[in-house]
């Protein structure tokens, strides 16, 4: 969950108190990672995931059941997920449930702020005779990922990060695929800047994760794109989509530049990129036809569903590379 604290902050202002929960350490193999969170109502409502099943079930009402009682301390606890619950895999997860309440909200609205900003990192402490953790700040800047480590398990010294680990995209045109791209991406890790020229192009409410960007000329919207987005190219006019295609490429740092089309339009594409300049390197970041291969249905939502595969691949692979990356430098050192 990348909005872990507005979440809270939602819940506890509307009813006035919320759990946080969060999967502190697991042993052998579980549904989810340390650093797994969701946000709890006294109702049974629920934002994020600790994985699913028996497991995120007990922790829901384990949480809501000490909302609707009153309790006014957090708690620590643990399953065995085979004995305990009943789930093949076998681990064991420890869980901490922290207790919010209305008087909280400066609190969680300075998190929610640092949260949207870029991110924050924090010495954690939970003690059971409190209501929630003790944070305190830390100077360095909050890793890539969410997540949670121990610093000492003894005295429930923990450091947590909690950022928007979202992959940037830039998705070029509103038609038909593009609105099914949209919501394909919704409930995913990814922050779409959606992008158009037309008056009416977009409905008149986007997920979350959607900023809608009217631009007469977008292929200038290129050049401000953060390192690392990836670039979907889905518009009204091939021209238009050769134009993005060139300005996308001609950055080394835009690592998937994908344009909607056949493998005609690849092979005219490719041709035109070439004899405007464009290396070896830069076209092999173009991806046309996207998606996933073999999947020929042409339904927008489809298509949708196979670019949003796609693109989850790539993160995967990438992110693969900078840890592996990052490895070996260390072993290096």
């Amino acid at each position: 969950m990348t909005d872990v604290w507005t979440r809270l902050c939602g819940i506890v202002e509307e009813d006035g108190k919320a759990a946080l929960v969060t999967v502190l350490a697991i042993r052998g193999s579980a549904p989810r990672e340390a650093g797994a969170r969701m946000v709890v109502s006294a109702d049974n409502r629920f934002a994020g995931t600790i994985g699913g099943g028996q497991l995120e079930w007990e922790a829901i009402q384990l949480a809501a059941g000490r909302l609707r009682g009153g309790a006014t301390t957090l708690c620590l606890t643990d399953f065995a997920l085979g004995p305990d619950l009943g789930q093949c895999c076998g681990g064991r997860v420890e869980i901490a449930v922290e207790m919010y309440a209305r008087a909280d909200l400066p609190e969680i609205r300075t998190y929610s702020g640092l949260e949207a900003s870029g991110g924050f990192s924090c010495e954690t402490r939970f003690d059971e005779t409190q209501s929630h953790a003790w944070r305190g700040l830390s100077e360095e800047p909050p890793s890539d990922d969410a997540g949670i480590v121990a610093l000492n398990p003894s005295t429930r010294l923990y450091r947590e990060t909690f950022t928007d680990a979202r992959q940037p995209v830039l998705l070029f045109g509103a038609g038909h695929v593009g609105r099914a791209v949209v919501l394909a991406l919704a409930p995913l890790p990814f922050r779409v800047t959606w992008i158009d020229g037309r008056a009416d192009a977009f409905p008149k409410a986007t997920p979350r994760n959607v900023s809608a960007v009217r631009a007469q000329k977008p292929a200038g919207l290129v050049a401000d794109a953060p390192a690392g987005a990836f670039v979907l190219i889905m518009t009204h006019s091939h021209p238009l989509d050769l134009e993005l295609a060139r300005a996308a490429l001609a950055r080394a740092d835009l690592p998937y530049v994908g344009v909607i089309g056949s493998d005609t339009k690849r092979a005219r594409f490719l041709k035109r990129l070439a004899e405007s300049g464009l290396d070896a390197g830069a076209l092999r970041r173009f991806r046309c036809p996207i998606g996933i291969d073999g999947i020929d249905d042409k339904a927008p939502s489809v298509i949708a569903t196979s670019v949003a595969a796609e693109l989850l691949l790539t993160r995967q692979t990438l992110t693969k590379v900078a840890v592996d990356k990052t490895a070996a430098e260390d072993a290096y050192r």
